[in-house]
């Protein structure tokens, strides 16, 4: 599939998308959100690949919100198909087995602090904006933001981005947990790379077993989680990458994965 809408490159197992709608601000019509769905599921099953990168194009924008020229339109029906295929695209980057990092180089707004919050890390440049300013067209988040931000950061915190629709700076969304970490502008692409590179450079069995129990969290209880956590131990220790990791460890030397 040709994108019209998306730049993808791929680097040293590294997958980088790109939303490439600049002179929107890489605003997500419904056409973005389609080809977003189709190039996370090539990535998902291409085994070359280990790590995900998200960002926008230029320097102003991650993603500046959605269309609202298609949410103009809506009726109930169809705004209720709207979000849930919103919803389920990104839920696969949520549920998606590969470390997921979105490099956010402007502003987050709508559904774009939406797409940011769906993914495992979250890195921004000192430029970056994050807001759920949807009340201000008489609406609410509907890809998930009302419920991802509060997971992710408080529900009164939430409550107050969501109601109000104020926007954050990246040092604001760094304090309250709702960002990893924050570069300059022109640091944010690179070390985003150098950080995917150091997760691709372990061994991938263990990769995607932690970030299966990181996910689990949110939706089982803390017993069950520990007990995920054991499975999940115990399978690692069933691998090649475990033999080799510790065989490596024992012998000082830097550990050769195979990804078994």
């Amino acid at each position: 599939m040709d994108y019209k809408n998306l730049l993808l490159d791929v680097n040293q197992n590294i997958g980088l998308i790109t939303i490439n709608r600049p002179d929107k601000l890489n605003a997500l019509n419904h056409e973005t959100v389609v080809e977003l769905k189709d190039v996370l599921e090539k990535l998902e099953s291409d085994e070359n690949i280990f790590v995900v990168i998200i960002t926008g194009s230029g320097e102003k924008a991650f993603v500046a919100g959605a269309d609202i020229s298609e949410i103009n339109k809506l009726n109930m029906l169809e705004g209720k198909k709207f979000a849930e295929f919103g919803q389920s695209v990104f839920s696969i980057i949520e549920k998606f087995e590969k470390p997921v990092i979105a490099a956010v180089n402007g502003f987050a707004l709508g559904g774009g602090c939406e797409l940011a919050l769906s993914c495992h890390i979250r890195l921004a440049s000192e430029n970056a904006k994050f807001g759920q300013p949807e009340v201000n067209l008489g609406i609410i988040p509907g890809y998930g933001g009302t419920q991802r931000l509060t997971r992710l950061i408080n529900s009164g915190r939430a409550a107050e981005m969501i109601l109000t629709a104020d926007m954050i700076d990246a040092n604001e969304a760094f304090r309250i947990g709702l960002v990893n970490k924050v570069y300059p502008q022109s640091e944010l692409q690179s070390s985003a790379f150098d950080m995917a590179v150091k997760i691709a450079s372990k061994g991938q069995q263990a990769i995607r077993l932690a970030l299966k129990a990181i996910k689990a969290n949110d939706e089982v209880s803390l017993q069950e989680g520990q007990n995920l956590e054991a499975t999940l131990f115990a399978l690692c220790c069933g691998t090649e990458d475990f033999k080799e990791g510790t065989k490596a460890f024992l012998e000082k030397r830097k550990p050769v994965f195979v990804n078994k």
